[in-house]
């Protein structure tokens, strides 16, 4: 295994996997039970699943797709989207999710991150950051899958997220996402520089030299792909994928 983390993230919307751009347009990608026995194949170190409407809509996670997608990976799984109650939590713990992924819960009830900490442990609780830069140049915050601004210093907030006991910090710049430009490292290095905990770097990868860079220069402890892993290439077809161990390993010594 790396000792940094390379992750898939795949994007939940009802019952299938999209891919979006901008956290928009998302494009039909597949299956989910299936496309995790790809990655088992692949010999992925973790794999990551976010639900982007299930708040929005006001719902409960997919625990029968989850389920499905528990028994399914060899890998580690996290999955966020939905989650509002500490049964929530305990039931994806107890059909074999091994982290669950909070966002926009924690801006009405910072408590709950704390509450999961204190009985499942920091290690299972990574705390999402969803990050758009304006006009001006300015990061701002947003939670319901980007759609609500938050008034909340970027700095502040990630280093409240860790005093409330996550263990790891999901850090999306939603400018980049899907869009093959390659990381934020500014954004991604401004959070690394102030928190102890890791930090994942996710939106933009679209190549081993990303995946370097934001590593070397931004400093993540890991690293999240999306367009990279379900499509062939930049405006190319479906094809799940990922890069090969040696190659990866070269990069990231």
């Amino acid at each position: 295994m790396l000792q940094t983390r390379v992750i898939p993230c795949l994007l939940l919307k009802d019952d299938s996997l999209v891919k979006t751009i901008n956290f928009k347009k998302p494009g039909y990608i597949g299956d989910p039970v299936n496309t995790a026995r790809i990655f088992n194949e692949l010999e992925v170190d973790e794999l990551a699943v976010l639900d982007i409407t299930a708040t929005n809509n006001k719902r409960k996670p997919n625990f029968k797709i989850l389920t499905e997608l528990a028994n399914e990976c060899f890998m580690p799984l996290a999955y966020g989207g939905g989650i509002r109650s500490f049964e929530d939590a305990k039931k994806m713990f107890h059909i074999g999710i091994e982290k669950v992924i909070i966002n926009t819960i924690t801006f009405d009830k910072p408590e709950f991150i704390t509450q999961l900490a204190a009985h499942f442990g920091n290690q299972a609780i990574v705390a999402s950051i969803d990050v758009k830069k304006n006009m001006f140049g300015k990061y701002q915050v947003f939670s319901n899958s980007g759609k609500i601004k938050q008034k909340v210093d970027i700095i502040d907030w990630a280093k409240k997220l860790e005093q409330l006991g996550a263990g790891e910090i999901l850090l999306t710049a939603i400018h980049q996402e899907g869009t093959w430009n390659g990381f934020d490292i500014e954004l991604i290095k401004s959070i690394t520089d102030a928190v102890d905990i890791p930090v994942i770097a996710n939106g933009g990868a679209a190549n081993l030299k990303d995946i370097e860079q934001v590593v070397k220069k931004g400093n993540a402890s890991a690293v999240s792909l999306g367009s990279m892993v379900v499509y062939q290439n930049k405006g190319m077809g479906v094809l799940v994928n990922f890069p090969d161990s040696k190659r990866l390993k070269k990069v990231l010594e």
